[in-house]
């Protein structure tokens, strides 16, 4: 899906808040129809899409963001293409097949199936998995194939690719692939990596971070200003990982300043974006309950190639200084303590900027997007009541890969 107006735009975001022009989007699919009450917990959604639903509204924020003249670009439909590549294909079948659950003859035949199948039909089966009755039927004899239920997983479905902002970011004009945490979330690195290794649009682009490295998540990331990167260090990303991006950005010229900001290791607040996202030039929106005890390690270059930390010292200070601002304006959340919590866990926090001053939100949200018009915020409304299972909002569910410079 892309906009007849959009000229193709070379990736590069320097800000949360820069017009944007092109995003990277995952429309809801067979991987969600894999979940079961039996399996949620374990693949990190809170409850059972209907699924359905969800694509009538992913398909409805995707309609917002191109009447706003952002293209929009699907995985499925990238990712097809970067599979079109004989060197993407072989690697897709590589990093899907796990040996040491499969073991050595049926990984190999799977390999070799799944070798012989087209493009669309092989990014179908990186996507949504593949369960043990949807085998090749000549390994009914295998052990590993008796010893599983039909519907156990031969390789397991990746339904967090809704929140395509977790897996990859673009800073300046690199794309960080990220390092996901959570098992249910590791192979998804494999899947953007193709995307970015392979499809025509990208192949060329730097590296500004591998997902070999320490967890760092791209819900955590926010791009404050050009040059100023603030990343949460939480349930997903490590100290070790902040640090190590924090020394890739400086030796690649992309910041002078990262600020480690730890936030609360629970579900509710698994991300900075959940608690807090920026909504124009100087302006954030976040959950009341942290604005005054947020704090921040501010990391620079040491001058030899490593990074030097100090702190901690208050976030909102600490980032306005940084960004060479005064201050930076806060939107709370919420009109009360329970009204902000409630919405915080519906993802009122996590907005996503268009352009200066305009965002994307759930419409659920209504004190916070209340207040955000208050305060001179255009909001463009979206229904979430499926999508946000996963918890994750308009932010998560989307990837920038291109926005005006500020």
């Amino acid at each position: 899906m892309t906009t007849d107006v959009q000229v193709q735009a070379q990736p590069r975001v320097d800000s949360e808040v820069g017009t944007l022009r092109s995003v990277l989007l995952h429309r809801p699919g067979a991987e969600l129809k894999r979940l079961t009450p039996r399996n949620n917990d374990k693949l990190l959604f809170d409850g059972i899409p209907w699924v359905d639903r969800a694509q009538a509204e992913h398909d409805a924020f995707a309609a917002v963001l191109a009447s706003r003249g952002v293209e929009v670009m699907l995985l499925a439909d990238v990712l097809g293409k970067a599979l079109e590549d004989g060197r993407a294909r072989s690697t897709g079948v590589l990093t899907a097949v796990d040996e040491r659950r499969l073991g050595y003859e049926l990984a190999d035949s799977l390999r070799s199936h799944l070798s012989s199948v087209d493009a669309k039909t092989l990014a179908h089966v990186l996507t949504a998995g593949m369960t043990f009755e949807e085998l090749p039927v000549a390994e009914g004899a295998s052990l590993v194939r008796r010893m599983h239920g039909p519907h156990d997983f031969a390789i397991d479905p990746l339904p967090n690719l809704l929140f395509s902002r977790d897996s990859s970011v673009w800073i300046g004009d690199r794309v960080a692939i990220a390092s996901l945490a959570m098992p249910a979330r590791v192979r998804e690195t494999s899947v953007l990596d193709l995307v970015y290794a392979y499809h025509p649009r990208f192949r060329l682009s730097g590296r500004a971070y591998g997902a070999h490295s320490a967890p760092v998540e791209g819900g955590d990331v926010l791009l404050l200003a050009p040059g100023v990167l603030a990343i949460g260090v939480g349930e997903r990303t490590t100290p070790a990982g902040a640090e190590s991006l924090a020394r890739s950005v400086f030796n690649d010229g992309l910041a002078h300043t990262v600020l480690a900001v730890p936030i609360a290791q629970d579900r509710a607040t698994m991300h900075l974006d959940t608690v807090c996202t920026m909504v124009d030039r100087d302006a954030v929106v976040m959950y009341p309950a942290v604005r005054d005890t947020l704090t921040a390690y501010p990391m620079r270059p040491d001058g030899s190639g490593g990074v030097a930390a100090s702190g901690p010292v208050p976030f909102l200070s600490a980032a306005a200084e940084a960004m060479g601002i005064e201050r930076l304006r806060v939107i709370d959340t919420g009109l009360d303590s329970v009204t902000a919590e409630r919405e915080q866990w519906d993802d009122g926090n996590n907005t996503l900027a268009l352009a200066p001053g305009v965002v994307v939100a759930y419409e659920r949200n209504v004190e916070t997007n209340a207040r955000l018009e208050d305060a001179g915020i255009e909001v463009l409304r979206i229904s979430g009541s499926e999508l946000g299972s996963g918890r994750g909002g308009p932010r998560c569910m989307s990837c920038p890969l291109s926005r005006d410079s500020l």
